[in-house]
């Protein structure tokens, strides 16, 4: 058969066709993630101090411990996290989507940590449900100091 002869509603589609030259395959919409990202910084007192010292995963992981357990003791301990990068005096962290409130609070109101007359603290610079969001974003602060 035809395209003239075709009737109506196939001559339709096969415009539709011919004029598209895509075809969705497959949608996906994600509505809550299960996951949460922090972006967090050392800060020391004195600043000076800051240059000499350089983060790694157990510290991160100490640091963070310190601080859940402290603001909800050993509930807080339970909070499972994961260190995915460390970078000079910067962290990257995953933490339950539910649980990222209380982790943000809870480093929020832990002192920090003392060792040789330095004052150790974890500052959160950003938490976002999408890392994607946070890595494109990360030097936006530097782009017109610069």
């Amino acid at each position: 058969m035809s395209e003239a002869t075709a009737p109506a509603s196939q001559r339709s589609i096969l415009e539709k066709s011919r004029l598209s030259k895509t075809h969705e395959l497959l949608t996906c919409t994600i509505k809550t993630p299960p996951f949460s990202y922090i972006h967090l910084e050392l800060l020391t007192n004195p600043p000076e101090a800051a240059a000499a010292v350089e983060l790694d995963n157990l510290q991160v992981k100490s640091y963070c411990t310190a601080a859940l357990r402290q603001f909800l003791g050993l509930t807080g301990t339970a909070i499972p996290l994961d260190v995915l990068k460390v970078e000079a005096s910067e962290c990257w962290i995953r933490v339950p989507r539910d649980d990222l409130g209380a982790f943000a609070a809870a480093l929020t109101a832990w002192k920090g940590s003392s060792d040789g007359g330095v004052d150790f603290l974890l500052r959160v610079k950003q938490c976002s449900d999408w890392l994607g969001a946070m890595v494109g974003s990360h030097g936006q602060d530097e782009l017109w100091n610069n």
